[in-house]
């Protein structure tokens, strides 16, 4: 159709820049994103947005040649690319006829918008490299056109950095598609299919090692295979293959560094020094203001500077840029390396983030910065959380720098502690002859470092014993003479051990002392260690007020509001969750349950799946109560569990058993307990006490047991498994004593006993009103509604509360009325009640054997029951059961 040149009135014009670019001799189908393409292009702007050698022409010339309906308008812009030729190849590209004779360019966007709103279709344009378009005229003409053409016009681009068009526009009338960098990487399988087309297979190891060294980066795969070909040590090649390798490095100068002032390229250089960058850290680094800024227009110049979110703003480089940008700030000046690590270290340091100081002044080969910081900060690495990765790796100390200073060997084994904790463990053992042969106060010091790291240690194997063992020994040796913070420290490591132990009255204990010695002293990391556990403990056992008052203190400080929080955090956020559940306000405890991430913690993850499952409770998601309750265990299989832990999880299943209807199983789950309280009996009881009684049990066992009596229809029997409630000791869990009274309440009621009933259910609303439970009240339904509506007859001092409880109790029974109910069964065809709780399972979509499973029943036994279920319902199949029966009011 054009040669070489394509003559437009006096503006010639280049074929090559209106044609679609050839395939590369190999390539990748990259079926996701033409995909995504094409359904981008039936919208007006698509944008293709990733730094040189991202593969943004590749993809959008095989999206042109495979696209139906025909290749769209293309067009190729160069550097310096004015309006009158941009608009010209525009034209062109889009085959709208030339413009009169003498036509002023200016008005040029305007007569296209109009041609293009004559078509019956929409029109395609690609513009490929985008970036290169700087004339103000012609971006104000491409906006015009996007706005005026009727959408009759779908353009796509394709640029290496943010295009200058009001794309906020397009994204907030969701209009725009974006693919970006991230979606240009290449995956591990695309890597290895294009070393394939070069001729090349290698391991799959090479091949992630080759991908995590390019980050996906196309060029940088396809440099790779092209410098692999033929190659005799492949694996070499791979292993030496990084940012300063000479087909790398040669690309980097010329596409993203040429370009970039002087000043953009002293920032790259002294911040390369650095994983992940702030604006502050560039600033300490280079002396220069404005940090952020000229980090976010490195982002927009070479997009291989990433922003990586966070508050302030971060951003981290390109891995291969930042090896090569090293490898030039090592030839330059190796000491300056050294001197900007020193800065940094000073930097994080200043921000209270000693272990970012630990390992840059280590980094630097700074033995005694590093040590200063692990004497001066050690309280604030425990828990130890490893700082994040340094750009290089961190060299060892010398022999004769640990002999001098032994600390030293110290702060090198807790920095490796995270990546590597054998090498970690022999840097222990290495410091631990010199620290020996020091004398005085100095000895003392090395003692108390010593014990900190073994508990950092303790703390990162997870053996809580030897957490407990170490926390006690630094607070042996910080008693006598360390400051608030130490004891804080130690302290909180010694109050989370023994809660992680089920010890709730010992871990209690610690972290009171704890938290008052860290508010005294101030260091947020002991507040936010001993608060948060201690908030757990105290809403765990129904102090609400004071759990809710020390979980807002603790999610209050700096470090909870990090885009990366510490642990601690959850636990707060768990405490929160506990205490709104107990209010009655689901929906608050399930936002507060999403933000308890528990990361790596097995204990904190099984406790937020129990609260989780008692939520499934609240709302009558029984089956998902199950389904969660298994997730928790899972995550302590194998481990050791805290008995309050384990008898959580037991309760919680019965009484979502019982809820079910499912008596025999509940009874069945607690029936471990009840053995283990018998066996664990006094010989010398008296034998007219109970074989199920009370004073054997533990307080939530029996009130889960005499729940299943009630639920059976024997009040009696539930009654005599109650423990007393009315006098608590320290540490009962208030909720507990709640359901036994209220359960106390129900089962006077049911026996007759009205006056017993009112009195008891008078000293429940007592015990519930100053801490504000609700959730007890609303979980037993009409019965309690019941009880409640008479309590406000008869005359009650909480007036208020009753009347709340009534409403909440009805809003959990909101609903349209219930038909009369039709005749049931005939005489003698009554259900069983091993049958009615088949029919409950029925409602669900378990089968049969899981049924049987959940009931620890046989297969056949279960089918037996559905059989009676379907002849006594004259149903024929599950749905025309269940509709019967709740037809029969039996669900």
């Amino acid at each position: 159709m054009r040669e070489d040149r394509v003559d437009t009135g006096d503006v010639p014009l280049l074929a090559s820049k209106l044609a679609v670019p050839p395939a590369p001799a190999v390539s990748v189908r990259r079926t996701g994103l033409l995909g995504l393409l094409d359904s981008g292009a039936a919208g007006p702007v698509t944008v293709v947005v990733g730094p040189a050698g991202w593969g943004k022409t590749t993809l959008l010339g095989a999206w042109a040649r495979e696209r139906d309906g025909g290749p769209p308008g293309w067009l190729s812009v160069d550097a310096g690319d004015r309006a009158d030729r941009f608009w010209a190849y525009v034209r062109s590209a889009l085959d709208v006829a030339d413009p009169p004779a003498g036509s002023g360019m200016a008005d040029e966007p305007v007569r296209l918008a109009d041609a293009l709103t004559r078509r019956p279709e929409p029109v395609t344009l690609v513009v490929d490299d985008f970036h290169l378009l700087t004339d103000p005229d012609a971006l104000a003409g491409v906006d015009l056109l996007l706005r005026h053409a009727g959408q009759r016009l779908r353009l796509v681009v394709g640029t290496r950095r943010e295009p200058a068009l009001p794309l906020h526009r397009f994204r907030l009338a969701d209009e725009l598609t974006e693919i970006r960098a991230a979606d240009l990487s290449f995956e591990p399988a695309e890597a290895a299919e294009l070393l394939a087309g070069h001729g090349i297979t290698l391991p799959s190891v090479l091949v992630d090692d080759l991908h995590d060294r390019t980050e996906g980066w196309p060029a940088g795969l396809r440099l790779a295979a092209d410098a692999l070909k033929g190659h005799p040590e492949p694996a070499g090649l791979v292993d030496g293959f990084t940012g300063d390798h000479p087909v790398i490095a040669g690309y980097l100068a010329d596409e993203v560094l040429a370009g970039l002032p002087a000043d953009l390229r002293e920032v790259l250089r002294r911040g390369c020094v650095a994983d992940r960058i702030t604006g502050e850290l560039v600033e300490a680094l280079t002396g220069r203001p404005n940090g952020e800024q000229l980090l976010a227009e490195l982002e927009r110049r070479t997009g291989l500077i990433r922003a990586v979110g966070g508050r302030p703003p971060a951003w981290r480089c390109h891995r291969m840029l930042g090896e090569l940008l090293r490898a030039e700030l090592r030839r330059r000046d190796p000491g300056e390396a050294a001197d900007l690590h020193r800065r940094a270290a000073a930097w994080h340091a200043e921000r209270a983030r000693p272990a970012e100081a630990l390992r840059y002044a280590l980094a630097a080969r700074d033995g005694a910065g590093a040590v200063g910081i692990l004497a001066g900060h050690w309280p604030e690495l425990l828990p130890y959380v490893p700082a994040g990765p340094l750009a290089d790796p961190v060299p060892p100390p010398s022999d004769s720098a640990v002999r001098a200073e032994p600390e030293l060997a110290l702060a090198y084994a807790l920095d490796r502690l995270g990546d590597d904790p054998a090498t970690a463990e022999n840097w222990l053992r290495i410091a631990d002859e010199p620290g020996r042969r020091l004398t005085g106060g100095r000895r003392d010091r090395f003692a108390v470092l010593a014990a900190a790291v073994h508990l950092a240690f303790a703390q990162t194997g997870g053996d809580d014993g030897a957490v407990r063992s170490a926390a006690s020994r630094l607070l042996a040796l910080v008693e006598p003479h360390g400051d608030g913070r130490e004891r804080a420290a130690a302290q909180a490591a010694l109050g989370a051990a023994r809660l992680t132990a089920g010890d709730l009255d010992g871990a209690q204990a610690v972290l009171v002392d704890g938290l008052a010695d860290a508010e005294a002293a101030g260091p947020d990391r002991a507040v936010l260690a001993c608060g948060s556990r201690l908030a757990l403990i105290r809403a765990v056992r129904g102090e609400l007020l004071a759990a809710e008052r020390i979980a807002r203190q603790v999610l209050a400080l700096p470090r909870c509001q990090d885009p990366v929080r510490p642990p601690d955090c959850a636990y707060a956020h768990l405490a929160l969750a506990v205490v709104a559940a107990e209010r009655g306000r689901p929906d608050e405890a399930e936002g507060e349950i999403a933000a308890a991430v528990p990361g790596g913690d097995p204990q904190l993850a099984a406790l937020v799946d129990l609260v989780r499952a008692e939520l499934c409770h609240d709302r009558g998601d029984l089956l998902g109560g199950y389904q969660v309750l298994r997730a928790g265990r899972a995550a302590l299989s194998g481990r050791p569990t805290a008995r309050f832990v384990a008898l959580w999880f037991a309760v919680v299943e019965a009484d979502l058993r019982t809820a079910h209807g499912d008596v025999d199983t509940a009874r069945t789950v607690l029936r471990p307990l009840v053995d283990r309280a018998r066996a664990a009996r006094p010989p010398n009881r008296v034998a007219s006490v109970p074989a199920d009684g009370p004073p054997a049990l533990p307080a939530s066992v029996a009130v889960a047991l005499a729940r299943t009596h009630l639920r059976a229809g024997d009040p009696r029997a539930a009654a005599r498994l109650l423990p007393a409630w009315e006098d608590g000791r320290p540490g009962d869990r208030i909720a507990v004593r709640l359901d036994a009274g209220l359960l106390e309440a129900l089962t006077a009621s049911r026996l007759g006993d009205r006056r017993r009933a009112t009195r008891v259910l008078e000293l429940v609303l007592a015990l519930a009103e100053p801490e504000g439970f609700r959730r007890v009240f609303v979980r037993y339904g009409p019965p309690v509604r019941d009880l409640l509506a008479a309590h406000l007859d008869s005359g009650t001092a909480y007036w208020p509360l009753v009347n709340e409880l009534i409403a909440a109790t009805g809003e959990r029974l909101s609903g349209p009325a219930p038909a009369a109910a039709p005749p049931g069964p005939a005489p003698g065809e009554e259900l069983t009640e091993r049958e009615l709780t088949v029919l409950r399972y029925l409602q669900s979509i378990l089968s049969n054997v899981e049924i049987a499973a959940e009931m620890s029943l046989s297969v056949n036994t279960v089918k037996t029951h559905v059989r009676n279920i379907y002849r006594k319902l004259d149903a024929t199949r599950r749905r025309e059961a269940v509709r019967r029966a709740r037809e029969l009011r039996l669900l």
